[in-house]
C-alpha cells in the first residue's frame, strides 16, 4: 500500500512538473527576415524556423488554450479550402486537447451543415435539386468545403488543397514546417528564379512555388480569449491544433510512458533490495 501511495505521489509530481514546464515554454519565435537563399539549391525547401511548442520533449503536453485558438484559426480561415475528414466534432471535447465543454461542442457542431439523408418521402434533395441538409451533431465529422475533388480544383486554380487531419504527421518536421510555410510568404525570390504563373513564392515549400496564397496576416482572426492575433501567434496556434488532430493521444501516451518508467524504477529498487536481503548471508 505504501509503495502504491508513493508511486501515485511520484506520478502526480511528474505530471505537475510537466504542466509547469509546458506553461513555461515560449510561443513562437518570429523570424521574418529575408533568409540567405544563395547557399541552398534553388527549389530546395529551407530548414524549418526555430520555433518551440509546448508538446515537444518527453514531458511536453498540449497547451489547451493554444489548441482552442488554433481551432478558431482553422474554422475561420483554413476550413474555407481544407477538409478535416478524420476529425469528429465530439473529438473537440477531448481532455488533453481542445477540452471544450459538451455544450460548446454541441454549439460548434450545430454551426455546420451536413447531408441529412432521405426524408420521410425518401427524397434526398429539395425542390431545387440541392441535397437535404441538417445541423451537425457531435457524432458527425467535419464536412468538407467542396462537394468533390473536381469542385475543389476548380475553385483553387487546378490545385487540390490537402486534407488537414494528418498533415502535421505527413510533413517532414510536422508543425514546425506548417509554421514556417505559413509565415514564409512575402519574401523576395533570388535573382534568376521564376515564380510560376498562378503560384506564390515560398522558400519553405519544396520547389518554392506554392498554390496557396498567404492564408494569414496580422488580425486574420479576433481571438475569443483576448490574445493578440499576430501572424506568428496565429501560425503557432494553428500548427498546434493540427498536431493535436494528427496525434490526439499524445498527452495520454506520454503520461502512460512516465508512469511505466516510474514503476520500472520502483520495481528495480525492490528487486535489488530483495536480492541484497536474500543473498546477504551467502558472502
Amino acid at each position: 500500500m505504501r509503495i502504491a501511495q508513493r508511486l501515485g505521489l511520484a506520478v502526480g509530481a511528474g505530471l505537475v512538473v510537466a504542466a509547469l514546464w509546458a506553461g513555461a515554454v515560449s510561443t513562437a519565435t518570429a523570424q521574418n527576415s529575408q533568409p540567405d537563399l544563395s547557399k541552398v539549391t534553388p527549389g530546395e525547401a529551407l530548414p524549418v524556423k526555430d520555433v518551440s511548442f509546448s508538446f515537444q520533449g518527453m514531458f511536453g503536453v498540449y497547451n489547451t488554450a493554444a489548441v482552442q485558438r488554433g481551432f478558431q484559426v482553422y474554422k475561420e480561415v483554413c476550413s474555407a479550402c481544407h477538409s478535416m475528414n478524420l476529425v469528429a466534432f465530439s473529438d473537440l471535447g477531448q481532455r488533453g486537447g481542445p477540452d471544450f465543454t459538451p455544450a460548446q461542442v454541441k454549439a460548434i457542431a450545430a454551426s455546420y451543415k451536413v447531408p441529412a439523408g432521405p426524408n420521410n418521402m425518401g427524397q434526398t434533395t429539395d425542390s431545387n435539386g440541392q441535397p437535404l441538409m441538417r445541423p451537425a451533431i457531435p457524432a458527425d465529422h467535419f464536412p468538407p468545403p467542396f462537394a468533390n475533388e473536381e469542385a475543389a480544383r476548380f475553385a483553387n486554380n487546378g490545385a487540390l488543397p490537402p486534407d488537414m487531419s494528418l498533415l502535421a504527421k505527413a510533413l517532414d518536421d510536422g508543425p514546425a514546417r506548417i509554421y514556417s510555410i505559413v509565415t514564409g510568404f512575402n519574401l523576395n525570390p533570388p535573382p534568376g528564379f521564376k515564380v510560376a504563373p498562378g503560384k506564390f513564392f515560398n522558400p519553405y515549400f519544396p520547389g518554392w512555388n506554392i498554390s496557396m496564397p498567404p492564408p494569414l496576416t496580422d488580425g486574420s482572426v479576433t481571438y475569443t480569449d483576448g490574445t493578440k492575433a499576430t501572424l506568428d501567434q496565429e501560425a503557432h496556434d494553428v500548427a498546434t491544433f493540427l498536431m493535436w488532430c494528427a496525434e490526439p493521444k499524445l498527452d495520454q501516451r506520454k503520461r502512460i510512458g512516465l508512469e511505466v518508467m516510474i514503476f520500472l524504477v520502483v520495481l528495480s529498487g525492490l528487486l535489488y533490495a530483495s536480492y541484497r536481503r536474500v543473498w546477504r548471508d551467502m558472502h
